[in-house]
């Protein structure tokens, strides 16, 4: 005895009186094959949102793309914590410069697992150099000297100019874990797709600098302009996505492996 055919979307069992076709839902008009491929779509997308790809898969279209969401997500609780807690904003400020030194030693670690990398158009004292591992830990050591170094007196122009003083209580702490979860997701992700092409090292070292840069220029504006948390940090989530897309794409020229 053939089993009655159950629609995947509403649950109706066809009935030997239905007259929609055979290919058809009678009770909402689905059509049984392209529905089932819909959820196999939507359910490999649902993994891509929580599973860095492996080498060999492709990039995750945007809307999938878990690292966009994770940083979404850690941002809004960022603000919602601030705003609940009336930080001052010196607090907020220091949670992202936290969240910028959590973005370096992230690509610290990227720029020593890599594999395969290129060196064109890229100088070490107006030198080329050639695609070792020594270049690998000259440039990651460079980084991580001159990044560090640029948040140290950032972290004292912080720290000396506002007149409150900031709080670095338990929520604040906690937001900090949270951007250091989500940077690690995102080391874990991009290292994969660094490894399945050829990135430039160069590119790779200066995507940091153009990711944080409008990040603090907000962070400095709002500073100066005395504008609410809620405002300046909404700003700074647009710029965030906004440096967070145009890194993706810059690193997706990279050559095949």
């Amino acid at each position: 005895m053939q089993t009655a055919a159950v629609c995947p979307k509403c649950s109706y069992a066809r009935q030997p009186s239905d007259s929609a076709p055979a290919w058809q839902c009678p009770a909402c008009g689905i059509a049984y094959a392209k529905y089932a491929t819909y959820l196999q779509q939507l359910h490999a997308g649902a993994k891509q949102l929580v599973v860095p790809p492996k080498a060999g898969d492709a990039a995750p279209a945007i809307h999938f793309d878990g690292s966009i969401w994770l940083l979404i997500a850690v941002n809004v609780l960022a603000l919602a914590v601030a705003h609940h807690q009336r930080w001052p904003l010196t607090s907020l400020m220091l949670l992202y410069w936290g969240q910028s030194v959590v973005i370096g030693l992230s690509y610290v670690l990227r720029i020593l697992a890599l594999e395969k990398f290129s060196t064109d158009n890229f100088t070490v004292n107006d030198q080329p150099v050639e695609p070792t591992p020594a270049t690998k830990r000259q440039v990651a050591a460079f980084f991580a000297f001159h990044y560090g170094f640029f948040h140290a007196v950032y972290l004292v122009f912080l720290l000396a100019a506002p007149k409150t003083a900031a709080r670095l209580d338990a929520w604040f702490w906690l937001c900090v874990a949270a951007f250091a979860f989500n940077h690690f997701w995102s080391y874990r992700y991009n290292r994969e797709l660094d490894r399945q092409g050829t990135p430039n090292i160069g590119t790779l070292m200066s995507t940091p600098y153009v990711r944080i840069f409008p990040m603090h220029l907000t962070i400095v504006s709002g500073a100066f302009l005395g504008k609410g948390l809620l405002l300046f940090g909404g700003l700074k989530i647009l710029a965030d996505i906004g440096m967070h897309l145009i890194e993706h794409r810059e690193l997706k020229k990279a050559k095949p492996a």
